[in-house]
């Protein structure tokens, strides 16, 4: 639904423009990483950050539902290299 055709954003922390990162090349350890309520994405990387925002990874549905998530003991998600 965000995604659309984007393939660049901002990142935040340097506010230079970034390509959005690419889970066919990429390594997702390599860019993200659960805050500690293991509820919000957190980007690691300039392209990383710059996912979170350009895909708002992080809206509030999205983390009550990672929430709920966690209370029934599914979340995190396994992400291996």
């Amino acid at each position: 639904m965000f995604k659309r055709d984007f393939v660049a954003a901002i990142d935040p922390e340097t506010e230079a423009e970034t390509a959005l990162f690419n889970p066919r090349i990429q390594n997702w350890n390599d860019h993200f990483c659960w805050d500690d309520e293991k509820t919000r994405l957190v980007g690691l990387t300039a392209a990383g950050r710059a996912t979170v925002l350009r895909l708002r990874m992080n809206r509030r549905g999205a983390v009550r539902a990672r929430q709920r998530w966690v209370d029934a003991g599914l979340h995190p998600p396994i992400h291996r290299s």
